[in-house]
């Protein structure tokens, strides 16, 4: 009778064409458009050579070290993996105020009594040839300072020491895969995903209930019992919706190659639990909402639509403010724990947050489940 029971749900289930819209076909969209307008995003942010001017006049000329300082940021070092900083044009004055207006550099050098320089506006490249020059002056001054005091220091092979700078700060990623945040977009989006399960619980809910449907009035006048036959109606939502929730995920690991690392085996149980937390948090609003459904199902698209908001889908940086003014409301979105253990499989070595984020969902499930459980054994009707 189970196995009945539960194939005639899955068929029910797969026939609904305007919730398979919703909970297979809409993600997929949704990834797309992410798709498309990330495209350029990390390509964006990738550093280009800042375009400088520098007046030549007799001043410049007999500034050698100032030549060699320039030569040294213009020059790519291919060997060491390095780039340009400055990408150098050296026209005359007017030719230079010229070139500022019409934006073909960002600003340019000349010598009057010392080393000026001329930009129309503030702004990052402005200031990294204003920190450039100020590391140049000071570096100098200091030079002259130490010659004046201790001539024998240029043969000690002062200008050498001064030259070669020692970084004495090592670079260590908190794991292997590369710092990408239009990750946590698709990791929300998958959130959502399975939050949309909801909508697969709800039905099933209805179908059982003799006051919201003609299937339930049918099931309540069965000598099966209703929890058997609620319990196999939920074994086939869960089962559609895992398939579409992998079915997402292959999309986006094969098609639109998005790089969720290594740790498939994780990711698979991150998108099992948290589709059954979907599922249950569906039967859940279900059960305690008297109402028509309509109602129910607003209800369910508001609450997962604010949760998967919180969790950064629409703004990244909301995960981040919820985590730092209010953690607990993290804690207690189901949206923002599947965020945030696919976070943590990515960037993270250890798993000690992966599996409080998965006991965290399990314990939600739990909770779920048991109410649904104790609002539907206790629900009787006076006529069917």
């Amino acid at each position: 009778m189970f196995l009945h029971n539960y194939i005639y749900r899955l068929k029910c289930i797969v026939r609904d064409k305007q919730l398979m819209f919703w909970t297979l076909l809409f993600p997929i969209l949704l990834s797309i458009l992410f798709n498309l307008a990330f495209s350029n995003l990390s390509s964006a942010e990738n550093f280009s050579k800042i375009k400088i001017g520098i007046v030549k006049n007799d001043e410049y000329n007999k500034s050698t070290d100032f030549i060699k300082a320039m030569d040294s940021v213009s020059s790519a070092d291919k060997s060491a993996g390095k780039s340009n900083l400055f990408d150098i044009r050296y026209p005359s004055r007017q030719e230079a105020d010229k070139l500022l207006d019409d934006g073909k550099i960002e600003g340019y050098i000349y010598f009057d009594n010392g080393i000026k320089l001329v930009v129309k506006q503030s702004g990052l490249n402005q200031t990294i040839i204003k920190g450039f020059l100020d590391d140049f002056k000071q570096t100098s001054s200091t030079i002259v300072t130490i010659v004046d005091k201790n001539p024998a220091a240029v043969q000690n092979g002062l200008l050498n020491s001064v030259s070669n700078r020692a970084d004495y700060l090592k670079e260590a990623a908190a794991s292997n895969a590369a710092p990408d945040t239009t990750v946590n977009y698709y990791y929300a989006l998958i959130a959502m995903t399975c939050l949309y399960g909801s909508f697969w619980g709800l039905k099933e809910v209805m179908v059982i209930q003799a006051n919201q449907s003609p299937q339930g009035a049918r099931v309540n006048m069965a000598p099966t019992h209703k929890l058997k036959i609620f319990l196999a109606s939920m074994c086939a939502a869960t089962t559609v919706q895992l398939a579409e929730i992998f079915l997402f995920l292959g999309c986006l690991i094969l098609i639109l190659k998005v790089n969720f690392g290594s740790q498939l085996g994780y990711i698979a149980l991150t998108c099992v639990v948290g589709t059954v937390t979907g599922v249950t948090f569906g039967t859940f609003i279900a059960s305690i909402i008297k109402q028509g459904e309509g109602l129910k199902v607003g209800i369910l698209i508001s609450t997962s639509m604010i949760m998967s908001f919180l969790s950064g889908m629409m703004y990244d940086k909301m995960k981040y403010i919820i985590s730092t003014s209010v953690p607990i409301l993290g804690y207690l979105n189901p949206a923002n724990l599947i965020t945030d253990a696919f976070y943590s499989l990515y960037y993270y070595n250890t798993h000690t947050q992966f599996f409080t984020d998965i006991a965290l969902l399990c314990s939600f499930t739990v909770v779920f489940s048991l109410f649904t459980y104790l609002v539907l054994r206790r629900q009787k009707y006076a006529s069917v």
